[in-house]
């Protein structure tokens, strides 16, 4: 059987990580529910697999060692695939505590992905640690790791993906230790305090880097400048650093290789957005909630490989806004909370390649709706708490791909929804409320909702073109 079902324990090429969803290059995983439906699936697949399908022979395996885990002092003879499926059950089912985690210890395990699995120490590390060179990605939040636990992975020499989220236990002294971490491309470090400029000299020496997450960390002004040399770095998020300033965008205008920047600073303005005129590769832009005004699309209309531009709640008014018709690659366009008029939407016209637009609570009417005619690869589009009446409606009808639109409704009536889907219109109202919003599920179908409940369906979805 382990010669049917095993992988060679040396073996770390891309084809062993790719058949387990990424390869060495590029890792996507960004949060934990990301990380919880990609890992785990294979597993729900094996427990929930029913019917008149014939599970396999790993599949039985597995089944029955899960039943009888107290009989088992260690897998480390069981094939590699085996012990993996395994240890990501006992995490997705909540099962894992100190006395069978030391089951897994010598197992050669490729991942070892416990998200914000409460228990997480440095009794675990050692057991983690001992995975050894085989060890590919570690995904850990929010734990009880401190320093010596942390120092304990320099015997992961073959270390791809690492990812200490809200983890406070680990000091500026403790984070320095990645320097050591050579074959790094995916480093996260998301709302630690302990990611200070010091301990971001040691990203210097991570020349393999692909993605760079340190969305929430307070600390980090002064620290961009050790990326400098990083010249694989794709992705860059720094969501949420109320401590960047325009200083902290110099450093980034040398990083040729980005695709992905994540900032939605408030103190980065049109000057730190000029630092970025190089980056000609930049296909996901999101900077929300930045003081910038129309003058950055000045550096940003030079951004010829642009697929998503967020510049929602930023201070954007019409006058500029020409300088949008030059991204003719633009996909995704959030530009809601700003002070924009019809005259703007003139300037979307020529986007045929948009498929999500968003202009939540913009001063957009009727005759603005006119621009849009043409986006004929629509799908999304959010025209929530704007001027919008049934007389505009009739500029939608030729949206065929629609399939989400929000609408305030007090200016809509039900006759009017029913010209843009004029076949098995289903209209559902919950209680009696002031405002209803609807969307669509599909083009042939029409819902509405109170809008309180709106957050939880919907969105302007994000895309991202990094492979």
């Amino acid at each position: 059987m382990g010669g049917a079902c095993s992988l060679k324990r040396d073996q770390h090429d891309d084809d062993n990580i790719s058949r387990r969803g990424f390869s060495s290059r590029h890792f996507k995983f960004g949060s934990s529910n990301c990380l919880q439906h990609f890992l785990f699936q294979r597993v729900i697949d094996v427990c929930h697999s029913g019917g008149s399908s014939c599970p396999s022979l790993m599949e039985l395996c597995i089944h029955r060692i899960r039943k009888d885990l107290d009989k088992y002092q260690s897998f480390s003879m069981l094939p590699r695939d085996i012990s993996q499926l395994i240890f990501n059950y006992l995490v997705y089912s909540n099962c894992l505590s100190d006395d069978c985690i030391e089951a897994f210890r010598d197992c050669a395990l490729h991942d070892m992905w416990m998200g914000e699995y409460k228990g997480v120490k440095d009794n675990w590390m050692d057991v983690v640690s001992s995975q050894g060179s085989s060890l590919l990605s570690v995904y850990i939040v929010g734990s009880e790791v401190t320093d010596f636990g942390f120092s304990l992975l320099q015997n992961c020499s073959n270390l791809q993906a690492l990812s200490f989220d809200c983890c406070d236990r680990i000091s500026e002294q403790g984070i320095k230790q990645v320097s050591g971490f050579s074959n790094l491309t995916y480093l996260s470090f998301r709302k630690c305090v302990s990611v200070t400029v010091e301990a971001m000299q040691a990203l210097s020496s991570l020349d393999k880097l692909v993605k760079l997450d340190f969305e929430r960390c307070p600390q980090i002004h002064g620290g961009l400048v050790h990326l400098q040399g990083l010249s694989k770095l794709e992705s860059l998020s720094i969501r949420y650093c109320q401590c960047i300033t325009d200083s902290d965008m110099k450093p980034l205008a040398g990083l040729a290789s980005l695709k992905e920047l994540q900032i939605l600073c408030i103190y980065v303005t049109d000057y730190g957005v000029s630092c970025l005129r190089g980056l000609n590769k930049l296909v996901v832009l999101n900077m929300e909630g930045s003081h910038v005004t129309t003058s950055c699309l000045n550096t940003i209309s030079d951004l010829a490989s642009l697929q998503s531009l967020n510049l929602s709640r930023c201070c954007l008014r019409d006058d500029g806004c020409e300088k949008f018709s030059a991204l003719n690659n633009l996909k995704v366009l959030n530009l809601g909370y700003n002070h924009i008029t019809d005259a703007c939407l003139g300037y979307l016209e020529g986007l045929t390649k948009l498929e999500g637009l968003n202009m939540d609570s913009c001063r957009i009417t009727d005759d603005g709706l006119s621009h849009l005619a043409g986006l004929a690869k629509l799908e999304e589009l959010n025209l929530k708490f704007t001027l919008v009446t049934d007389d505009g409606l009739q500029n939608l009808t030729g949206l065929t791909r629609l399939k989400s639109l929000n609408l305030d409704v007090r200016q809509i009536t039900d006759s009017s929804l029913a010209v843009l889907t004029a076949r098995n219109l289903s209209v559902y109202s919950f209680g009696s409320v002031e405002y209803r919003f609807y969307w669509f599920d599909s083009p042939g179908s029409l819902r509405s909702s109170h809008n309180r409940l709106w957050d939880k369906i919907s969105r302007i979805f994000q895309k991202s073109a990094i492979t």
